[in-house]
C-alpha cells in the first residue's frame, strides 16, 4: 500500500507544461507601445486604428492562422488599409467628407505602421530567385512559375525571411520573361 504523502508528491511531479512557447512580433510590441501612447496623449484616430489592429491579431490567434510575424501583420495592415480607402470612396460618394477625412487619416496611420516593417530588397530577392532558377535549369527540371515559386519558398531559399510574396512573385515573372 503506498502511503497518501507519496501520492500527493507523486502528483505534483507529473504536471505538464506547454512546450510551445511563441514570440512576440516586434511590430506587435510596438502597436501595443504606441496604443498606451495614444491614450495618454488623447490621439483618438490613433488609439482606434491600433486598437482595431490588436483586435484583429486577437480574433486570428483564435484560428488555424494566428499571426505571429511582423510580415502578417504588414499583410493585416494593408488589408485594414485598402478596406479603410474603400469605405472613404463611399463617404465620398455619398456626401460625408467629415467620414472620409477620417478614414484617409486612418490609412496614413497604417501606412506608417507598413512602412516600419522590415523587408528584403529586391535585388536580395532578384539574387534568391536567379540562385533557385539556375539550380532548377542544372537539373533539367521544365521551369514554370508556379514551381519556381514553390522552390523559392522553401526554407533553404527564402522560407523564413520576410519577403512579400507579391514582390517575389512579381520578380519570378520578370526573370522568368527575360530569360530564353
Amino acid at each position: 500500500m503506498i502511503p497518501r504523502s507519496m501520492l500527493r508528491a507523486s502528483r505534483l511531479c507529473s504536471r505538464c507544461y506547454a512546450t510551445d512557447t511563441t514570440t512576440t512580433p516586434p511590430m506587435l510590441l510596438k502597436i501595443r507601445k504606441d496604443m498606451k501612447t495614444a491614450m495618454q496623449n488623447k490621439d483618438s484616430n490613433r488609439l482606434s486604428v491600433l486598437r482595431s489592429l490588436l483586435t484583429q491579431t486577437l480574433n486570428a490567434s483564435k484560428t488555424s492562422n494566428p499571426i505571429n510575424t511582423d510580415m502578417q501583420i504588414l499583410a493585416l495592415l494593408r488589408k485594414s488599409a485598402s478596406a479603410s480607402r474603400a469605405a472613404s470612396e463611399e463617404f465620398k460618394g455619398a456626401g460625408r467628407a467629415d467620414l472620409a477625412e477620417k478614414e484617409d487619416l486612418q490609412v496614413k496611420i497604417m501606412e506608417e505602421y507598413a512602412g516600419g516593417v522590415v523587408t528584403m530588397s529586391d535585388e536580395q530577392i532578384r539574387g534568391a530567385v536567379e540562385e533557385v532558377l539556375v539550380k532548377m535549369k542544372a537539373e533539367g527540371i521544365k521551369i514554370q512559375v508556379g514551381d519556381l515559386l514553390k522552390r523559392v519558398f522553401a526554407p533553404e531559399a527564402l522560407g523564413g525571411k520576410p519577403v512579400e510574396k507579391a514582390d517575389v512573385a512579381r520578380i519570378a515573372r520578370q526573370i522568368l520573361a527575360e530569360t530564353p
